[in-house]
């Protein structure tokens, strides 16, 4: 009994309910914060204020002021009564015992339990709804009477005297129930559309998570692989190390030995030089005149060293062999990148050559056939049906089918080029005879405007950082891939074409305004 009547000094007036944001009119009644407002804003356009509770009038609009004390109150009684949490709103006849409201009368303005609804359904037949904590948006603001009819011109909900003497009089109007169907009807089919919809979404996110699995599968086996390989180049490079310095420990142990021996050849003579001194000195410093013109070992010992003093005496020692060094360490890092490039599966590069019979006549060819030029003057070459008769076009000879192919162009940096491949079946005359504006060939084109991809007079620009002084290109016919990379610190890729080839291609250049490129061996 206690609760329920702290209960109702804790309800709001206008809701009926425990208080939400409770606020103090001057006048010192509380009320929720959301139901007051609404109800100074429908006072607002008469121009005076009065409070719901005891009708005191304010000349302005009234300050709220947050009371914070009884927002404490209504906290701790929730926290002392759980059960009233879920839903603040009671049977109105349960005065003793506050009981759970099923539904709310909209005619009566009364919440209803089980009991009492059954006894209410009995007597009347009135419009029920889900117990709600405010009634105000079910009627007119002006009018206090409950909606029954929806204004089609404004798309609102109205009732009757707005119906008949209200700003919706002579409005197309129809029932709430008409409205609501044609309404859920509108839903429906929009329901049907975002239905579809967030199926494709579906589909498209199942796809792209597929896509991330099947990358970060293929990741994990290349990265399995550059592992294996780099491992694989350590050991062989241990192995090379090894090897090449072997060779030259044994070349320095081989020359150490020389030295040696002739360090101790020297020293031998030493030796026998101090002795013959020796015995010279002794001659010199004897009295006895026999003993020192009698020596015959000291007339040979000068005769001797007339000879040596007159010969120039050399004493050849080898050098290291760094030649020999040199071609040991580059044929086994020759070997160790060929193996390389084989297990990584990178195609060795063409050394292609350029077609002079398809060259247009103003493209000096140089002789080796792997440079090309634009050329200020007719070069007159031999008229053939291959020849590209109306703008600076040459092929390859090279002819590129299935497989993996890649080559090397270097490019001149500020004039007009454009490199890729094409069909042998290209145009050779008219529009249709340029590098990337047909069906027939792909290609990286640089002009005044920047560089871009053309296919198919289909053109995308790039953003690079730098002018593109070499360019590589990998063709894998099979998959129908074609890339170019641009040969920078680092390797930047520019672009791929994916596309599906028919027909054998050939490697296609372009050049003018001074333009030029070269095929890199």
């Amino acid at each position: 009994m206690a609760s329920v009547c702290l209960r109702e000094e804790l309800s709001c007036s206008i809701c009926l309910s425990l208080y939400t944001d409770p606020v103090s009119l001057r006048c010192g009644h509380n009320f929720c914060q959301d139901c007051i407002v609404r109800v100074l804003d429908t006072q607002e356009g008469d121009g005076e204020y009065s409070c719901p509770e005891c009708r005191a009038e304010y000349q302005e609009r009234p300050a709220l002021e947050k009371n914070r004390k009884l927002s404490n109150i209504v906290e701790s009684f929730l926290c002392s009564h759980p059960e009233l949490e879920e839903t603040q709103i009671f049977c109105t006849y349960c005065v003793d015992t506050p009981i759970p409201a099923v539904k709310q009368c909209l005619q009566c303005e009364m919440s209803l339990c089980e009991g009492h609804l059954t006894a209410h359904n009995k007597s009347v037949d009135h419009v029920l709804i889900d117990p709600t904590s405010s009634l105000t948006n079910r009627k007119c603001q002006i009018h206090k009477k409950l909606f029954e009819y929806h204004c089609c011109e404004d798309a609102a909900c109205v009732c009757v005297y707005c119906v008949a003497i209200g700003s919706h009089k002579g409005h197309e109007v129809e029932s709430l129930d008409e409205a609501m169907k044609t309404k859920q009807k509108k839903l429906r089919n929009l329901l049907g559309k975002l239905t579809v919809i967030r199926a494709e979404a579906e589909e498209h996110v199942q796809s792209l998570q597929d896509r991330r699995t099947e990358v970060e599968e293929k990741a994990a086996v290349v990265t399995g692989k550059v592992t294996d390989l780099f491992m694989d180049i350590r050991k062989k490079l241990d192995v090379l190390e090894g090897r090449v310095l072997s060779e030259v420990s044994r070349q320095t142990e081989r020359i150490s030995l020389q030295i040696s021996d002739l360090i101790r050849q020297l020293e031998e003579q030493k030796d026998e030089l101090s002795r013959r001194m020796g015995h010279i000195e002794e001659l010199c410093n004897a009295t006895d005149p026999l003993t020192v013109l009698q020596d015959r070992e000291s007339d040979s010992n000068e005769k001797e060293s007339d000879t040596e003093s007159d010969a120039k005496m050399t004493y050849p020692v080898d050098d290291l062999d760094e030649c020999l060094i040199s071609v040991n360490l580059h044929s086994g890092l020759s070997d160790i990148l060929t193996a390389a490039k084989r297990a990584s599966c990178i195609p060795e590069t063409a050394d292609m050559l350029l077609d002079i019979n398809t060259a247009n006549n103003y493209i000096s060819v140089s002789g080796d056939l792997k440079s090309a030029s634009s050329s200020n003057v007719e070069l007159n070459y031999p008229q053939r049906t291959m020849r590209f008769t109306d703008y600076r076009v040459v092929l390859s000879s090279t002819i590129f089918g299935p497989g993996q192919h890649c080559w090397e162009v270097g490019v001149s940096t500020s004039k007009y080029w454009r490199v890729g491949v094409a069909y042998s079946s290209m145009e050779r005359e008219g529009k249709q005879s340029v590098i990337g504006d047909n069906s027939k060939s792909w290609c990286l084109r640089m002009s005044d405007t920047g560089y871009s991809v053309n296919h198919n007079s289909v053109r995308t620009y790039l953003q690079l950082q730098s002018p593109v002084q070499v360019i590589r290109l990998y063709l894998d016919y099979e998959a129908g891939r074609l890339s170019f990379y641009q040969l920078c610190d680092p390797i930047r890729h520019l672009h791929t074409f994916s596309d599906t080839f028919t027909k054998p291609l050939h490697a296609a250049f372009l050049v003018s305004s001074g333009g030029w490129v070269r095929i890199n061996s």
